[in-house]
C-alpha cells in the first residue's frame, strides 16, 4: 500500500479516485474473460490476530462476491475463481479443509441465489467430500437457465490435471470408434483438446490476476493462459479494493496485446 492510498482513505477522496479510474477505462477495452488469484487468506487472519484461518477464508469468500459484481459492473462475460486446487487437499490439515468445504459450499450457494449468474463447477471430485460436490451440482443445476455473467467455480482444480483429463477424455472417445492411435495423432490439435478442457466452449482468460504479491500461477488455468495478460497486487484477498480492480483494468487497456505476433 502506497503513501497515497493511506491518504485516500476510504472517503470522499476514495470515491473521486474511484471516479477518475472509471473515466480512464470508460469506452476501452473490457475482458471478457478474467481469472482471479484471490491469495492471502491465511496472512490477513494471521495480521489481523483472528483465532484461526477460517475467518481468513471466509473474508475472502466475501470479497469473492464484491470482485464478481465489479467484473458485472464492467460487463465481463466470464469470470473464473480459484478456490480450491489439488495441491490444497494433499498440503492443508484436516480442520483447515473442514473449514474451506463449508465456506466453498456456501459461497456456491449463495452465488446461485445472486443476480442472474450462470454457475459452473471446473476441476475434479476426487478427494473432495460428497456434501460439497452436492451444494457445487446444486448451484450449476439452479443456475442453468440463467443468462448473466458465467461463473467458472475452480475446486479440486489443477491445470496439469485438466490437461490430462482432457487426453484421456479424447482418447476414450477415439476408442469407442474402434479407430487406431495412428488416426488419433492425425487429429489431435491444441484445439480439439481446448474442447475437452473444464472450461470448453468457453473463452481463454484475457487477463489473470491475482492477490498478495505472489508472482506464480500455481497451476492454474496453465492451457488457457497461454496468451493472457497478468496483474499481480500487493493487497491481500480480503482487503481487495474496487480501486485496486480498476487499475488492473487500466493497466489491462493500456497493454498492446499481441498474441505472439
Amino acid at each position: 500500500m502506497t503513501s497515497r492510498d493511506i491518504f485516500l482513505g476510504g472517503g470522499v477522496l476514495y470515491k473521486l479516485y474511484e471516479r477518475r479510474l472509471r473515466r480512464q477505462i470508460s469506452g476501452r477495452r473490457v475482458p471478457r474473460h478474467i481469472a482471479m488469484i484471490l491469495d492471502g487468506n491465511r496472512r490477513w487472519a494471521k495480521q489481523n490476530f483472528l483465532e484461526n484461518v477460517a475467518h481468513g477464508h471466509r473474508a475472502g469468500a466475501a470479497k469473492f462476491v464484491e470482485f464478481l459484481d465489479w467484473c458485472d459492473e464492467l460487463g465481463v462475460s466470464v469470470a473464473t475463481l480459484y478456490l480450491l486446487s489439488t495441491d490444497n487437499l494433499k498440503g492443508r490439515n484436516s480442520t483447515e479443509l473442514a473449514d474451506l468445504f463449508e465456506i466453498i459450499g456456501q459461497l456456491a450457494t449463495d452465488l446461485s441465489e445472486h443476480k442472474n449468474w450462470k454457475i459452473k463447477r471446473v476441476g475434479t471430485a476426487e478427494g473432495l467430500p460428497q456434501a460439497l460436490v452436492k451444494r457445487l451440482e446444486n448451484a450449476e443445476s439452479q443456475s442453468a437457465k440463467n443468462t448473466g455473467m458465467h461463473i467458472n467455480l475452480a475446486v479440486g482444480y489443477g491445470g496439469r490435471r485438466e490437461i490430462v483429463d482432457a487426453m484421456r477424455s479424447i482418447v476414450q472417445m477415439h476408442a469407442k470408434k474402434g479407430e487406431s492411435l495412428e488416426a488419433l495423432a492425425e487429429i489431435l490439435t491444441p484445439e480439439l483438446i481446448g474442447e475437452h478442457l473444464y472450461t470448453g466452449g468457453q473463452p481463454d482468460p484475457d487477463l489473470v490476476i491475482r492477490t498478495s504479491g505472489e508472482q506464480r500461477l500455481s497451476d492454474f488455468m496453465l492451457w488457457q493462459s497461454a496468451h493472457s495478460e497478468f496483474y499481480f497486487m500487493e493487497a491481500l484477498g480480503p482487503d481487495l479494493r474496487k480501486i485496486d480492480f480498476l487499475r488492473a483494468i487500466r493497466d489491462y487497456a493500456d497493454r498492446d496485446r499481441r498474441f505472439g505476433q
